[in-house]
């Protein structure tokens, strides 16, 4: 299906592995001028084991040189490596292009386990410290935006690319790419917000299986040593998000969280992301009212085939209006599949590794 069907200026900014940024040419038939190509080579990245960890997060900055403002209207991920199990493309905004610079130390990049945020920036969000644009995770070819929408990026903004490496699949060197198609923003599209829901994971060793690790004390120790500090007070932020107590939650195979929706915007698409051991996930409007209404249903979650789903009827939220995630997992399947056979047992709880679980509904919403 042709993108968009859009009579408009077509550019696409192609951002090569992290390493290497520029414009393609304009594709045949499009109005507008014609942009050269002009893209680095710039070499590939190596993903790096750190305090035993089988996981490497690795963030550089990017510049599109944006000298007017533009709205992204696809997206494609080319990982170009099995080791690559998710990348997140965010938005750093003019006002903070001198501390991105400062991070990204003349091209090398950072290690930014958690998010894609710049380092020493706090926030009151556990995910966010700047928008994300898009994502892409394993099973996501061409990803075209929702029609008549678009993710703005404003002029003079830089990119952040995060690249999750998953060492269990190996240690090469990659050189991943992603190839946005944009639009000027003065195109009639309305902009896409995205927003995350998570839901914390506490799901004990099968019966019968034991180790060191099986212990939710122990795991939260290793989960720290492996990422840092920062890791646990993510983990525990997550619960407490939840209305749980960080110390004690509820565990089991299943787990829940309830938040307040934002009012009044028009949601479009939902992407579930869980890790190996995810089983399915459900995303509820007003969960346990007689006004529940089912998001997105995924009865077999398989990591390797991941998708968005668009709402076939967006749904319009009001003030007062909850959305609930709720996400199961089967933990004998790290008993079983290739990846994590080998990794000792432990309880499973929120963490960056392909060996730990998330339970993340990422939400495409417009201005109602």
């Amino acid at each position: 299906m042709p993108l968009r069907s859009l009579r408009l200026g077509l550019a696409c900014l192609v951002l090569a592995g992290g390493l290497g940024i520029g414009l393609s040419a304009i594709p045949a038939g499009a109005t507008g001028p014609t942009v050269s190509s002009n893209t680095s080579s710039g070499k590939a990245y190596t993903p790096k084991s750190v305090n035993g960890a089988t996981d490497d997060y690795h963030c550089t900055l990017l510049d599109p040189h944006i000298t007017h403002g533009q709205f992204i209207v696809s997206s494609q991920f080319f990982p170009n490596s099995p080791e690559v199990h998710h990348a997140i493309l965010s938005l750093v905004p003019p006002s903070m292009a001198k501390r991105a610079h400062e991070a990204d130390q003349h091209g090398k990049g950072w290690t930014c386990f958690g998010e894609s945020a710049l380092p020493g920036i706090g926030s009151g969000n556990p995910f966010l410290n700047t928008g994300w644009l898009t994502v892409w995770v394993p099973g996501q070819k061409l990803d075209p935006e929702p029609i008549g929408t678009g993710m703005l990026i404003p002029a003079g903004s830089l990119l952040i690319e995060q690249i999750h490496y998953n060492l269990l699949k190996g240690d090469k060197p990659v050189k991943a790419a992603v190839k946005l198609n944009t639009v000027p923003a003065s195109a009639h599209l309305k902009a896409l917000a995205i927003q995350i829901q998570p839901a914390a994971p506490d799901v004990p060793c099968p019966t019968g299986v034991t180790g060191p690790l099986c212990d939710r004390t122990a795991a939260l120790a290793d989960l720290a040593h492996r990422f840092g500090p920062g890791a646990l007070i993510e983990s525990q932020a997550i619960e407490a998000i939840c209305g749980r107590d960080p110390l004690n939650p509820p565990v089991g195979v299943t787990t829940t969280c309830v938040q307040n929706a934002a009012a009044g915007t028009k949601i479009l698409r939902i992407t579930p992301h869980m890790h190996l051991t995810g089983a399915g996930m459900t995303v509820t409007l007003n969960p346990g009212t007689p006004q529940a209404k089912t998001l997105v249903d995924v009865k077999h979650y398989n990591f390797d085939d991941q998708r968005y789903y668009n709402l076939k009827t967006p749904v319009v939220t009001h003030a007062g209006d909850k959305i609930g995630v709720t996400c199961t997992y089967d933990p004998k399947l790290r008993q079983e599949l290739p990846q994590l056979r080998k990794q000792p047992a432990r309880f499973v709880i929120w963490g960056d590794g392909s060996s730990d679980e998330m339970c993340l509904s990422i939400i495409q919403s417009v201005k109602a």
